[in-house]
């Protein structure tokens, strides 16, 4: 054996060993493809359900946002027409009410006389530089 027989001969198991390190790696390699492309088409088939009941949830939700929307345009009118009616009740009765309710107050006034327990008022002094005048000397008011 000459020495271009024994460098053939390495190159050709070094050759081979590298062709089953390549062979392996391709294998593992279509491994990895197959549960990846299973992963998919799992994922695939639990996704389409997910997304119909996403899309279900989402038309529900905007079916309860018309109705919330409704109800709160009720409720506006119907503040508008209680503010109404308290303006019309208020300018109705309310001017009436407090004139006779003064009335009232005169009547029992005018009635009653004056109390003891009101008290007197006292009396007005005018200051004149120099000296003090009292008005109406004598009375009280």
């Amino acid at each position: 054996m000459s020495g271009g027989e024994v460098a053939g001969i390495l190159v050709a198991v070094f050759w081979a060993i590298l062709v089953s390190f390549l062979a392996v790696a391709l294998a593992r390699l279509a491994q990895t493809l197959k549960a990846t492309t299973k992963l998919v088409a799992d994922v695939t088939d639990q996704a389409v359900p997910l997304l119909a009941e996403a899309s279900t949830a989402v038309r529900s939700a905007q079916t309860q946002i018309e109705r919330v929307d409704a109800i709160a345009s009720d409720v506006q009118e119907v503040t508008s027409n209680a503010s109404a009616l308290s303006t019309t009740v208020a300018s109705t009765f309310g001017g009436p009410l407090v004139k006779v309710a003064a009335f009232g107050y005169g009547v029992r006034r005018a009635l009653g006389g004056r109390k003891d327990d009101v008290p007197v008022k006292a009396s007005r002094r005018t200051v004149i530089v120099g000296r003090a005048v009292s008005r109406g000397r004598g009375k009280r008011d």
